[in-house]
């Protein structure tokens, strides 16, 4: 059994279980087009042309966030159908298991940021960046998926059921998203809430993500701070996910 086996199972799970990539696509698609047709309006009179393109990159990693998520949810049912445990006790690695369940969710959630991409097109959203910057976007979008990925299904090794699992969950995301650029530009803040921000590993993947969304173009130093930070994290992460799975066996 290797990675691509756990991944096609864990694939074939999810479809059977499609409600979760409906639940999952479902917030971010109502901020793209509830809140920016709402917030829209207060933004005519500044800098920004289309707010909707403007906050497609923040939306893009919500998005990440929800997906990767949900992969958290299907472990505990797997742990009720008894499929987890089966998965556990066959010869195969423990970082395969990680690693198919963390590409399962990475997968997941490139199909719903190309089903909002698709949404995106009706308010006039284009992408300004040429094959090389969407090649860019695309990585960064593993790299941040690949990091919540690891984390939430460490998290929900360590969490006894998923109603926990969901508080804290949101109680993770929630801040982390709105403590970002994600829905406004941060010029004019100040203060603790500037240092909040700037300190947010998902504020500097979401500014690179809009400067190529945006104008095609990104300088080379915020891109390669990125990427290494973000591979450091998804390594992190990925540590993370195969240490909880090891100490499940230890149960």
């Amino acid at each position: 059994m290797s990675v691509f086996t756990i991944l096609y199972r864990n694939v074939k799970w999810r479809f059977h279980n499609s409600f979760t990539i409906v639940i999952t696509i479902l917030q971010p698609l109502l901020w793209l087009v509830l809140y920016s047709a709402v917030a829209g309006q207060t933004m005519k009179n500044t800098e920004i042309e289309n707010y909707t393109a403007f906050i497609l990159p923040g939306l893009v990693v919500l998005v990440s966030f929800s997906a990767c998520s949900s992969s958290g949810i299907m472990n505990y049912m797997m742990k009720s159908d008894g499929s987890f445990y089966r998965v556990l006790i066959a010869p195969v690695r423990r970082s395969s298991i990680v690693l198919g369940q963390l590409l399962e969710a990475v997968l997941c959630t490139f199909i719903e940021v190309g089903i909002m991409c698709a949404v995106s097109l009706f308010y006039s959203v284009g992408i300004a960046a040429d094959m090389a910057g969407i090649f860019i976007i695309i990585f960064l979008v593993f790299l941040t998926a690949f990091f919540m990925a690891g984390l939430a299904y460490g998290i929900s090794l360590i969490l006894p059921n998923e109603v926990i699992y969901e508080t804290v969950m949101n109680a993770i995301v929630l801040p982390v998203f709105f403590l970002s650029t994600a829905l406004f530009p941060a010029d004019s803040i100040s203060g603790v809430l500037k240092v909040a921000i700037n300190i947010n590993p998902f504020t500097h993947v979401i500014n690179v993500l809009r400067e190529l969304v945006l104008y095609g173009t990104v300088q080379i130093s915020s891109l390669i701070f990125v990427l290494m930070l973000f591979v450091v994290m998804g390594g992190i992460g990925f540590i993370w996910a195969l240490h909880g799975l090891e100490k499940e066996l230890d149960l």
